[in-house]
């Protein structure tokens, strides 16, 4: 169902849909925000498995797919970080509320990582886009009410890994495999550098009230606000509907020619 993917850069998006934590007054910008990213998602899920099955051809390491991965990844993992200070700032007690939702997210990844090792285990996911956020949250959270702080964090890890090696770690992985049991092809991997850092730019959204910004009443609207209120169980269900579609109409086409 997934691609097989190299440790040094992986298209796939299980993130897809990602759990993020909302505000206690949802905010409809951030949940259309959200669910932007979801439709990305799907739409890149979606060409994945038509290339998979030989509907069309296309290059996943290309200038414009790996761009695409970084606008889903770039979309998904700021909210993170800006909805964490919007939680923060409405509830003076939330960092006692986090917890629930915590345990949701780390159930999840633990459900991705146990399917994809019983169902591929020369390739499962280890630590993929849902491992990622969980770790992500826990480090933003005491941060994220000092959104300036935080995104001159932020900033800096960008800055310093786009211009130097500094914060490009090749080896890393290769070496942790080395003494650990894990698959040296994985299904999805997110690295910690430069995707922190975008984590850490999230809060400067909140604090320049972009949760705040109207939204047009519309049928479009409605659809991304759903998408973006429901992340997480998209997310779980969404790659299973889609590969199986795309397989159905293969086999019809093979019954048919």
């Amino acid at each position: 169902m997934m691609a097989e993917l190299p440790l040094n850069d992986s298209p796939w998006i299980s993130m897809q849909t990602l759990p993020i934590y909302e505000p206690v007054k949802r905010s409809a910008f951030l949940d259309v925000y959200r669910g932007s990213a979801v439709l990305l998602m799907m739409i890149f899920h979606l060409c994945w498995d038509l290339r998979h099955f030989g509907f069309i051809e296309f290059d996943v390491y290309s200038p414009f797919w790996l761009s695409f991965r970084s606008l889903i990844l770039t979309l998904f993992l700021s909210a993170v970080g800006w909805s964490t200070y919007i939680s923060l700032n409405k509830t003076p007690h939330a960092f006692f509320s986090f917890w629930q939702r915590d345990i949701k997210l780390l159930i999840s990844a633990g459900a991705i990582s146990l399917a994809t090792y019983l169902a591929m285990p020369n390739q499962w996911i280890y630590f993929g886009i849902l491992h990622f956020i969980f770790v992500a949250s826990l480090i933003i959270r005491p941060m994220a009410k000092w959104p300036i702080a935080c995104a001159l964090v932020g900033g800096i890890i960008m800055v310093i890994y786009h211009l130097t090696h500094w914060l490009q770690f090749p080896n890393a992985f290769a070496t942790i495999t080395h003494y650990i049991p894990l698959p040296e092809r994985t299904l999805d991997i997110v690295f910690p550098f430069p995707w922190i850092g975008v984590v850490f730019i999230g809060p400067l959204l909140g604090y320049l009230n972009w949760h705040k910004c109207p939204t047009p009443n519309n049928l479009a609207i409605s659809i991304l606000a759903f998408m973006g209120r429901h992340a997480l169980p998209i997310y779980l269900s969404h790659q299973l509907i889609l590969f199986a579609l795309v397989a159905a109409f293969k086999m019809l086409l093979m019954a048919f020619s």
